[in-house]
């Protein structure tokens, strides 16, 4: 059985950690390097790096400070925000990121999935989906959850999938920043209907709320920010529990 999981996020806006409730409220969570060189420090499995503003201000990831961040630390590292071409994946992969996450425009140009996996290998590209529950089902949301799109949020990962994507990181905008919990139901339903890893985002408030998706809702990682940020929840504490419950976790 493969390990679960645990991965930190950095939501970045203008070379600040910030973090809010249903993408909305930001407010400040502190230095992205300082933070990530901490949550490699504790064992975290992963770090993923979203540059939350680049797609709506129609600018570039801050590449400077993705390679600042990837020169502290010594566990994969996914950067996502901004990136519309194969071009800007090179980029990234170059400063030292090892997967790139693309949600918007994957969403306007589906084949930077293809063209993606194929000049890159499909093990580099994440496909974020932001889904949003609506009268008319889950719904996929773009330009961090500014912009709704008729897209329902399972077809719409089961196509990245077909198309190349080698890992899906699912977030909950209704569950983000709550801490009531990851959306289970959905999550379940991704993890059932592709073959590819998931990453449950969205929700975290406590250590049973990452048993309850990593084994109820059958993700292979579960991703959270505020309750790493603000010290409600340490790593290699959360590790031992998730042990104690008998999920198997790189401790």
């Amino acid at each position: 059985m493969l390990a679960k999981r645990i991965i930190p996020c950095l939501d970045v806006k203008d070379g600040r950690t910030v973090k809010g409730t249903n993408f909305v409220g930001l407010r400040d969570a502190g230095d992205p390097v300082e933070l990530a060189e901490s949550y490699s420090a504790q064992g975290a499995d992963e770090l993923v790096f979203l540059d939350i503003s680049a797609t709506n201000d129609g600018r570039k990831t801050f590449a400077g400070l993705v390679g600042e961040i990837a020169r502290k630390i010594n566990i994969p590292f996914t950067v996502g925000g901004g990136i519309s071409s194969a071009g800007d994946i090179g980029a990234l992969l170059d400063v030292g990121a090892d997967k790139v996450s693309i949600n918007s425009a994957a969403v306007r140009q589906p084949a930077l999935i293809e063209a993606a996996a194929r000049n890159f290998g499909s093990q580099c590209v994440v496909l974020a989906v932001d889904a949003k529950r609506t009268s008319d089902g889950w719904r996929v949301y773009m330009n961090g959850g500014r912009i709704a799109t008729e897209l329902d949020a399972v077809a719409w990962i089961k196509r990245g999938v077909e198309l190349g994507a080698g890992e899906i990181l699912l977030t909950s905008m209704n569950a983000d920043g709550t801490r009531d919990g990851f959306e289970l139901e959905l999550t379940r339903e991704v993890s059932e209907s592709v073959s590819v890893p998931i990453i449950a985002s969205g929700g975290a408030g406590s250590m049973d709320d990452f048993a309850d998706v990593l084994v109820r809702g059958k993700a292979d990682a579960a991703l959270a920010a505020s309750v790493f940020h603000y010290g409600q929840i340490g790593i290699p504490e959360l590790k031992s529990f998730l042990k104690m419950r008998g999920v198997e976790v790189r401790i």
